[in-house]
């Protein structure tokens, strides 16, 4: 068969399962998440040896520490895939909710109800995890599912979807409604970005080249996010041991990540207190401070910021710092240099918290707390199969809700419309 072929094949058979899938109960999906969680535990070997091949192909293959640690997994990544599902398990079925409801003159009672988007297709690099948080959410959301990660992931994904598959066949859940797309060529993308009959949605998840990448070649909507430009802003009178420990953690913790600080914004009267002391701590983590003619003359080994680095998104221990003369010109750089990813603020004032909020666009906006928790699991919503920069048809992180959408149930007794109505 060839690979136009058995990739329609694949579509086609995720539309089946996709109708399918609208029609199981709420029990029996959430039956078939533990299943999956229960089965991951207990085949976590499995799932080492097969990633074990995939890092050492990517150390032979020069891939990054960033791309290095995505694609690693171990007993805490199988866990957290674990409990993640368990959580999802947990939280109410969004299909068939009623999310609002009128009765109109007329007699007609109208109300608008949650159905499953139907078919997605997600495009993601490197992370395994990311295999299982999308079957997760897809089926809680009654939804099929076909999964297209990178090359790098190849052996770990398909020991994945082996489990999931072993697991849905327990559960009694129809066999196409987690698919893997098994070529790494690339046309095979092209190929699955065509298939406009069969898929509702394309989410793609990884680098500015790859999304930007899937935009233009896709016929099929697709939920866009193409970096993660975050800034926190250190306000005048800010708590500056708190702006410290936020400013690490968002930095340092885990650099490689669209949720951790890229810039760093310090008002003007904060400066000479606050960036002196949080160089060194940075510096003693490692971190490469690329910073303003003001920064630098507080922070005297950081390096000159061109004008590209404020728009860089740097996924390494790299950051740029900039001192700003109020929050106005904080935001004016925000809108200037931002992706509508996500903000932070570290202030004491309630009135400035407010309006920084209110302005700022960006998908999460965060008062006094790390940058980090821009994440479907800490803020929630159990694990997120995305985080969305874009307004249509979601803008965040994408938890279960975000995966259906929504039609119009009309109920009436007889009513025909008249040409006066």
């Amino acid at each position: 068969m060839s690979m136009e072929a058995t990739v329609t094949k694949i579509a086609a058979a995720a539309r089946t399962a996709g109708q399918q899938m609208a029609r199981i109960p709420t029990a029996q999906k959430d039956g078939a998440l533990i299943a999956i969680a229960d089965c991951l535990q207990k085949k976590a070997e499995d799932i080492f040896f097969a990633n074990r091949a995939d890092l050492k192909k990517a150390r032979d293959n020069g891939l990054s520490a960033a791309m290095i640690d995505r694609l690693t997994v171990t007993d805490a990544t199988i866990d957290s895939m674990a409990n993640g599902l368990r959580e999802v398990a947990v939280l109410s079925d969004p299909v068939g909710a009623v999310t609002d409801s009128w009765r109109r003159p007329n007699g007609l009672e109208v109300s608008r109800v949650r159905i499953p988007l139907g078919v997605i297709g997600i495009i993601y690099e490197s992370r395994p995890n990311v295999t299982v948080d999308a079957a997760g959410l897809c089926l809680k959301a009654g939804n099929a599912v076909i999964l297209r990660g990178g090359s790098e992931a190849i052996h770990s994904n398909r020991a994945l979807a082996d489990l999931i598959a072993k697991s849905l066949a327990v559960s009694g859940l129809p066999e196409k409604v987690v698919q893997i797309v098994p070529m790494t060529d690339r046309v095979a993308v092209k190929l699955l970005l065509e298939e406009e009959r069969f898929i509702d949605l394309i989410i793609p998840r990884g680098g500015e080249r790859l999304i930007r990448f899937v935009v233009e070649h896709s016929k099929i909507p697709v939920l866009k996010h193409y970096k993660g430009v975050c800034h926190v802003y250190v306000d005048r009178g800010a708590d500056r041991d708190m702006a410290a420990e936020i400013c690490l953690n968002a930095k340092v913790q885990r650099p490689g990540v669209c949720n951790a600080m890229e810039t760093l914004l310090v008002h003007q009267k904060e400066a000479a207190s606050f960036l002196p002391k949080v160089g060194q701590r940075f510096k003693a983590a490692g971190v490469t401070i690329k910073g303003c003619a003001k920064t630098r003359k507080l922070i005297p080994w950081a390096s000159e910021a061109k004008d590209a680095d404020w728009s860089a998104e740097y996924l390494d221990l790299i950051l740029a710092v900039r001192v700003v003369g109020d929050m106005d010109q904080a935001m004016e750089h925000i809108a200037a240099h931002g992706s509508h990813h996500t903000e932070a603020i570290v202030t004491r004032d309630y009135a400035r918290a407010r309006r920084f909020a209110r302005e700022v666009d960006a998908s999460v906006v965060i008062v006094n707390a790390s940058t980090r928790f821009n994440d479907g699991g800490q803020l929630g919503l159990g694990a997120e199969i995305g985080i969305s920069t874009t307004k249509l048809h979601a803008y965040g992180p994408m938890g279960l809700n975000e995966l259906t959408t929504t039609k119009f149930i009309v109920f009436g007794e007889g009513q025909v419309r008249t040409a006066e109505n």
